[in-house]
């Protein structure tokens, strides 16, 4: 670094599109140009800019590779004298690395190959990349920056290699997804490898959702002992600065910034799923979408994100009652649909459910009525709810929570069918604190749809609880085998009845054939039912 003058990185904290190759180019240079307007000496984009996060087996197209090979060519033509640090796929003859390029004056300059190949939860990077084996540092104003992507900042060795090849300046590249608590275990990380290694961060973060994944930005600048200097604020994009100047030792040090406040827990949940939906149905350029609204709670929060997400004129809200939905059901459901500003029909299903009873007479002679019938309610309003789906373009957002996925309560080809599931990995004492949250910003939901007794109402006065167990008592059973993978023993050591332990646990086994079939949904625990759970449905595994 000449002069006395800091220098000045800033962090492109923003959403780029999985495939869009030529539209990540474009954006690239715009906000490359914009960090130049800004005195910026480089500028950082997130893991995998170019490609989008993460590309899966388009890597492996041949026509995807020219178009990423041909996008850094125009980068290098298009960036001018700013300096810019990409990340891109690499292909190197049969080999692809998750890289980051530094680009300036006209070429590439440098390029860091990711070292750290995570391969765990929802990545699975080593089917499609070779790790780098080499530090990388790069001289920016006088400044030596060691490059990082992403997981090499969670193991020692890469911050150490740098260090050792001279770097003052650590700069990672993340495309790091959200989850409960996820911000606080990066700043953990990136504060030990700081004090281990002595050196300042930047650390930049993708923002924005990708089928079931988030990606909540928080991008942010640490001192050498770990105190955080700045930090972004979740779910936004933008472009943020961070000036690094030299102490009277010549140390490097970020100067202080604004550090946007890490969310409280609900309040980051309930950000994730309105991103998630909001890009999902913004990517696949759906003009809204329909969804059954019973006048329960799921349902009544699913609304509510909806229209936080797209906006009431994109929400169109279904209220379909059967012989045995309450009067109170269709009350609170309308109101819902007058607060929020939504479009909002009635359809009732008794003709359907008549005439499909009537034309199964014969084949149910001699049956009694069970869960059969149930179910063919369920999917008579799925008829409803599909039709008009293919009719206006809008997708059906289903309202199934993580529970009753964990458990089979839900009506495979009925409340299952839909393109986009928001709460799938909200489990359902979650879903309430949730509804309570949203009401605290705004009034959204009716108070009694909270506090009344969950129902599916498919048969008289039916209520949740006379199929399963308390959810107080489902849900840290369902989490204790589904996030932590505990035994029955060590389940039931927490004060578990064994019976119910055993009995939870059967019906989640049974019924992975049914959550396989089951739409995407937003990713916000440890472990969702998708990328990151590979149950097999044929299997003789016994507790």
């Amino acid at each position: 670094m000449t002069g006395t003058a800091p220098l000045r990185i800033a962090l492109a904290q923003f959403d780029f599109l999985v495939g869009d190759v030529r539209g990540n180019v474009a954006r690239v240079i715009d906000t490359a140009r914009a960090a130049q307007a800004q005195r910026a000496d480089l500028v950082v984009f997130p893991e995998l800019a170019l490609s989008g996060y993460p590309p899966e087996d388009l890597l492996f197209h041949r026509g995807f590779r020219l178009q990423v090979e041909a996008g850094l060519a125009e980068l290098c033509r298009g960036l001018g004298d700013m300096a810019a640090l990409v990340g891109l796929p690499e292909y190197s003859g049969t080999q692809i690395y998750n890289s980051s390029a530094l680009v300036a004056r006209g070429a590439v300059q440098a390029m860091h190959r990711k070292g750290a190949l995570p391969n765990y939860q929802v990545f699975d990077e080593k089917r499609y990349f070779s790790a780098g084996a080499q530090p990388t540092v790069v001289d920016v104003r006088g400044v030596r920056i060691g490059v990082l992507v992403c997981e090499d900042i969670w193991e020692r060795e890469a911050a150490q290699l740098a260090k050792s090849a001279g770097a003052e300046l650590l700069v990672v590249s993340n495309a790091s997804p959200y989850q409960l608590h996820k911000q606080r275990d990066r700043e953990a990380v990136a504060q030990a490898r700081a004090r281990e290694v002595g050196l300042p961060l930047a650390y930049v973060n993708l923002v924005g959702g990708q089928d079931e994944l988030v990606f909540d930005g928080q991008s942010f600048a640490m001192d050498a002992g770990g105190a955080v200097a700045m930090r972004a604020p979740a779910y936004a994009e933008g472009l943020h600065i961070v000036e690094f100047e030299r102490d009277t030792r010549g140390a490097l040090a970020p100067r202080a910034a604004p550090v946007a406040p890490e969310l409280p827990e609900v309040a980051s949940v309930y950000g994730a799923l309105v991103l998630g939906v909001r890009d999902y149905v913004g990517k696949h350029r759906f003009p809204g979408v329909v969804m059954g609204l019973s006048g329960g709670i799921d349902s009544a929060l699913t609304l509510a994100i909806a229209v936080d997400a797209l906006g009431a004129a994109q929400v169109h809200a279904v209220a379909m009652p059967s012989r045995y939905t309450s009067a109170m059901s269709l009350e609170d459901a309308q109101a819902q649909a007058e607060i929020l500003g939504v479009k909002y029909s009635v359809l009732p299903i008794e003709p359907l459910f008549e005439a499909t009873l009537a034309t199964l007479r014969e084949e149910f002679a001699g049956r009694e009525p069970d869960a059969t019938e149930e179910n063919i309610q369920s999917r008579c309003r799925m008829l409803l709810l599909m039709g008009l789906s293919n009719k206006t373009g809008r997708m059906l957002l289903t309202t199934g929570n993580k529970s009753e996925m964990a458990v089979g309560y839900a009506t495979l080809y009925g409340d299952m069918a839909g393109g986009f599931a928001p709460i799938k990995d909200c489990s359902k004492q979650l879903v309430y604190r949730l509804a309570d949250y949203r009401n605290g910003l705004s009034y959204a939901i009716p108070q009694r749809v909270i506090d009344r007794p969950p129902s599916a109402e498919l048969r008289p006065d039916q209520k949740d609880s006379d199929s399963l167990p308390p959810y107080d008592i489902l849900d840290p059973i369902l989490a204790a085998f589904i996030e932590e993978d505990l035994s029955v023993d060590e389940i039931c050591a927490r004060g578990f009845d064994r019976a119910t332990v055993g009995r939870v646990l059967d019906l989640v086994k049974r019924n992975e054939y049914k959550r396989r079939q089951a739409p995407p949904g937003v990713r916000v625990s440890r472990r969702a039912f998708g990328r990151d759970w590979r149950y097999p449905i044929t299997n003789g595994y016994r507790r």
